[in-house]
């Protein structure tokens, strides 16, 4: 089986192309700024070299019309005929507290994604237009879907709900959803792989870490708490989004100094977290650069609070979860950083967190052991596939 990935945004669709028989990238790439006066188009396979073209893609069924030209192209191609694309995959967003598993796409699921797009107003379109895009290209392929809000479906009652009067639950659905679902359910499924253990005998903090960051509380294999709320904002310092703070906040800041809802929600979500603290950048590799090789007491500082507020969160769920058997590092971030790891894990000895200085040094795309052999906790740096996780439950869900 061959599976066309989609993960759309409002002007962009990532795309990749696996052979489910060996579970091998075929073809990637990406199609951005859609909709703009020069969009750019990346395509790759293993005998094509990565470019970026410029062009006028005017909207998503033109982007995956040209993503469907690409892999049918006659020298840099993978497939001979548009009937080699089994079905597609698409990574949603949010569907509120309908789906707790992957689904074929119907009329009733994008029903309930429409129903919710006031829960994500930026994601839920754009998955949207993915879904219309392929219906229009490919009406004959059936497409699935696995929502970013699905594995946490299974959180209790006690760590979902907000401590506000209860008809804000009950008649507008507003409690915590979480995000990143898919790659905490992957990179934690990879940990029992790895370690050859099952995995509804395993405690799992997940830590997802990258311009967007989140972490998860895995019992049983079985999210019962993430730090993700009804939005993408609550929970860690992130790139560009603040994280938790005092509710009040947002309110001071339209009573005492002027800002309209507009401004105070830009602030928060695209102007906090790693670029407002450092005033430097939101991306942690400048930061990075910055500590290293410049000592910068700003970059230092951004860089002390996003670690210490992981740190908090890890103690909290090695609470929730009373004990911990594994610590998962992942994203972007977590993947790439080390001193970030080892910060974030420095004088958790208590928990029986120890990290091994030289093994969390390597670098590499592989997953890789990086606590001290006389560390309790298994921590592990696992790269993440959300890609792969969707192509898998794709299979999964039309295999008779």
């Amino acid at each position: 089986m061959k599976i066309l990935v989609l993960n759309c945004g409002s002007s962009s669709i990532k795309y990749q192309f696996r052979d489910m028989d060996t579970q091998n990238v075929l073809a990637e790439g990406i199609a951005e700024k859609i909709g703009e006066d020069i969009a750019l188009f990346t395509y790759k396979s293993a005998k094509y070299t990565k470019k970026k073209r410029e062009m006028v893609i005017d909207n998503h069924e033109q982007g995956l019309q040209l993503i469907i030209d690409s892999l049918l192209d006659k020298v840099n191609g993978v497939i001979v005929d548009k009937s080699e694309i089994d079905a597609v995959g698409h990574r949603l967003v949010h569907a509120g507290e309908h789906y707790s598993d992957a689904v074929v796409v119907t009329d009733h699921v994008t029903g309930v994604m429409k129903e919710c797009i006031s829960l994500a107003p930026l994601h839920n379109p754009a998955n949207l237009k993915g879904i219309e895009a392929v219906t229009k290209n490919m009406p004959e392929v059936p497409q699935c879907g696995l929502f970013d809000t699905a594995f946490h479906q299974t959180m209790p009652e006690h760590a979902y709900l907000y401590p506000l009067p209860l008809d804000f639950y009950s008649t507008h659905k507003i409690r915590r959803y979480g995000f990143h679902g898919t790659s905490h359910k992957y990179v934690s499924l990879k940990a029992a792989e790895y370690l050859g253990r099952d995995i509804s005998s395993l405690k799992i903090i997940s830590c997802h870490l990258g311009n967007g960051a989140s972490i998860t509380a895995i019992d049983g294999g079985k999210s019962v708490d993430t730090s993700m709320g009804l939005t993408p904002l609550e929970g860690l310092m992130m790139g560009t989004r603040c994280g938790d703070i005092d509710p009040a906040l947002p309110v001071h800041m339209q009573q005492n100094l002027g800002l309209s809802v507009d401004e105070v929600n830009s602030i928060l979500n695209k102007k906090s977290g790693m670029l407002g603290l450092s005033q430097i950048s939101n991306d942690m590799r400048e930061i990075e650069d910055q500590i290293v090789l410049h000592n910068n007491p700003a970059a230092i500082t951004a860089h002390d609070v996003y670690c210490y507020r992981i740190k908090k969160y890890i103690g909290a769920y090695f609470a929730a979860l009373n004990g911990l058997d594994v610590l998962i590092f992942t994203g972007g971030v977590g993947e790439n950083m080390a001193i970030m790891r080892e910060q974030a894990c420095a004088n958790l000895e208590a928990l029986g967190i120890r990290i091994d200085h030289a093994a969390n040094a390597v670098h590499s795309d592989r997953i890789e052991l990086i606590s001290a052999p006389d560390s309790r906790v298994t921590v592990l740096k696992i790269p993440t596939d959300e890609e792969l996780m969707i192509a898998l439950e794709t299979k999964r869900l039309l295999t008779p």
